[in-house]
């Protein structure tokens, strides 16, 4: 038995033609028929770095019968010159997250994934008690289960007032050890009313973790990082979703 929040997760790489450039996280989300890969906008293009990859890989389970087995399957980020991902900006500017449209009729037979739905978002109203126990599921330092290529779950606590836009920003904070490769990684929290949903994952989806906050004026020598983490707020997804 394996917890299905695990295959929510596909490991996912970026490349520019052939050339592999950068690792990172990310997660499956369904609107109806239509199902999406949700990771961050700095995943797909960063111009402060001057990251242009043209493509993106995702590893895949195509036998429920044995997870050991996978493959990698490309999703092209560009037709025609024109991007095919989706971002969000609000008053305060740039949202860094991005969500790509998987082309299920072209995806292998026999895949086993998971994908969360509107029902387990969880909308900024509602009440998150601040340090609330939550999971951040992914790839830190591109660290998973080689065998069965899944990725693994860091604890974290909320560190913020959920519901309220940090510093006027759509995210709130998270208290965790992260790393690179875990960008664009589902920021959940375990919700036991969604277990009589046959079929279902209980947990509830919060946010999209995004990157460590620190301090400019912090001394490297003295000074230990915060530790503290952005994580955007998932109702975005219901409007980088739409039809």
């Amino acid at each position: 038995m394996i917890d299905p929040i695990l295959l929510t997760a596909p490991r996912v790489a970026t490349f520019m033609e052939d050339k592999h450039l950068t690792n990172a996280s990310g997660f499956f989300f369904r609107r109806e028929e239509r199902l999406f890969l949700v990771t961050n906008r700095h995943v797909v293009i960063d111009d402060a770095s001057d990251h242009h990859p043209t493509r993106l890989e995702i590893e895949l389970h195509n036998n429920p019968d044995n997870l050991a087995e996978s493959i990698w399957w490309s999703m092209p980020l560009y037709r025609d010159g024109v991007s095919l991902w989706r971002q969000g900006t609000d008053t305060a500017g740039e949202i860094d997250v991005a969500v790509i449209e998987v082309d299920k009729s072209s995806l292998p037979e026999n895949l086993t994934y998971r994908a969360f739905g509107p029902e387990h978002l969880v909308k900024p109203q509602d009440h998150v008690e601040i340090g609330s126990s939550i999971l951040v599921v992914g790839f830190p330092l591109g660290f998973h289960d080689t065998l069965h290529h899944m990725p693994v779950v860091r604890q974290a606590v909320v560190a913020s007032s959920f519901g309220f836009r940090f510093q006027g920003m759509g995210y709130f904070l998270t208290d965790a050890r992260t790393h690179r490769g875990i960008s664009g990684a589902p920021v959940v929290m375990r919700a036991p009313e969604l277990d009589s949903l046959e079929g279902d994952l209980p947990w509830n989806l919060l946010g999209v973790h995004s990157a460590r906050l620190d301090v400019g004026t912090r001394d490297m020598e003295l000074d230990e990082a915060l530790g503290l983490n952005c994580a955007w707020y998932a109702d975005i997804l219901l409007t980088l979703t739409e039809a």
